[in-house]
């Protein structure tokens, strides 16, 4: 589904006036945030597909949750459901995308452009969610200078002048886990409050900066958990003294 520009969004707010412009400050609970994405996708597979409105009940299920709990989740962003006819799919994208901010444009910068790096900023999913990746950066002279997805991989010395200059709110650390607390200080101090760390290690950092950790062994390891037990693997004994 193409990224709704500033037009789009006004038109969307017209037609229900009640709706402030921007989203207010609901303290809305960090679990239904995280479930906010998972809707937002289902929604605009939906809109892909031409569905107009959409019930609780299939919305539910095309996210993996329970209608209840979706019900609940969406009652924190105001009631935007009509009962027998469901939710307007078009308006519940614009209402989820403006309480996720992705009404607006966010500058993106990379750290670290090995092959989980070059991927991401390849990846072509992001601009349409309201991401833009704005900077590369790496400390391999090899890799330094080199273009990729039309962008100038600039270097590590660089990093806190490549962030002012391009803008940069978010940053993705792909680095090894060796150089991720220094990056991660370097660019708390340069102001960058929000980063996703792909790198294999925990980040210490002041409460004010939001850090998301993507840990895909740790993930395949919970599913080689799951697989055991599916075999009738050996339980281990757990003493209790």
């Amino acid at each position: 589904m193409p990224s709704r520009g500033p037009q789009a969004a006004r038109s969307l707010e017209h037609r229900h006036v009640k709706s402030p412009s921007q989203p207010r400050d609901r303290g809305i609970p960090e679990a239904t945030v995280a479930r906010l994405p998972l809707y937002l996708r289902a929604l605009h597979g939906m809109a892909e597909r031409g569905i107009a409105t959409v019930s609780s009940e299939d919305l539910a299920v095309a996210a993996g949750v329970n209608s209840a709990k979706l019900r609940k989740d969406l009652s924190h962003l105001g009631s935007y459901g009509t009962r027998g006819v469901g939710y307007d799919v078009e308006y519940l994208v614009y209402q989820i995308s403006r309480e996720l901010g992705l009404t607006q444009d966010w500058a993106v910068a990379i750290v670290g452009v090995g092959n989980l790096g070059r991927a991401l900023a390849n990846y072509g999913g992001f601009v349409s969610r309201g991401f833009r990746v704005a900077a590369l950066v790496d400390a391999d002279p090899e890799v330094v200078g080199d273009t990729i997805a039309g962008l100038n991989v600039e270097h590590i010395d660089d990093l806190e002048a490549v962030i002012k200059r391009r803008g940069v709110s978010i940053v993705v650390l792909a680095t090894p886990a060796a150089a991720a607390q220094e990056v991660c200080d370097r660019v708390v101090a340069v102001g960058v409050t929000s980063i996703l760390n792909f790198a294999p290690v925990v980040l210490s950092v002041p409460e004010s900066v939001d850090v998301r950790k993507v840990d895909l062994s740790i993930e395949l390891q919970i599913l080689a958990f799951h697989e055991q037990r599916k075999a009738g693997g050996p339980l281990m004994a757990v003493d209790s003294q």
